[in-house]
């Protein structure tokens, strides 16, 4: 007998991230799969932190060595971006086209700034022996003062 759940929007949608998991070279285990789900399911950046929040909120039994872990593999494989705003904070950023961000201080939110809207000319060339791969640009604001 078939299994009649098998046709559901969500488990072809499961099905669909275990598939772009293993293109990745991920092993989709239980854990893996509820943080990426969770991750990829729309545009945001969260760091480890909210990310562990959100995963105990639905009811998920995961370790927060599992949280950096799966992040820091999703990162290493191209599936999220990470997203250092000091020293201290990083944001895990699931539009992983090439853009900057705007991190606004006072609240700790991050805004995607689309790469054409920052012009970047005259950048030095890299040492010798080395190439540009990429760049991050991060424009730390404030809320004005009245």
């Amino acid at each position: 007998m078939s299994n009649p759940d098998a046709t559901t929007p969500a488990h072809a949608a499961r099905r669909a991230l275990t598939q772009r998991l293993h293109r990745h070279g991920i092993l989709p285990t239980p854990q893996r799969l509820e943080i990426a789900a969770m991750l990829l399911a729309e545009a945001q950046h969260l760091s480890a932190d909210q990310v562990m929040e959100k995963m105990l909120r639905c009811g998920a039994v995961v370790s927060k060595a599992t949280v950096y872990n799966t992040l820091g593999l999703l990162v290493e494989r191209g599936l999220l971006r990470q997203v250092s705003v000091d020293s201290s904070k990083s944001f895990y950023d699931s539009n992983t086209r090439p853009h900057h961000h705007f991190y606004n201080v006072d609240d700790g939110t991050l805004t995607d700034v689309e790469a054409p809207h920052l012009c970047l000319a005259d950048l030095p060339p890299p040492p010798p022996g080395t190439y540009a791969c990429g760049m991050d640009v991060v424009l730390r604001i404030r809320h004005r003062k009245l």
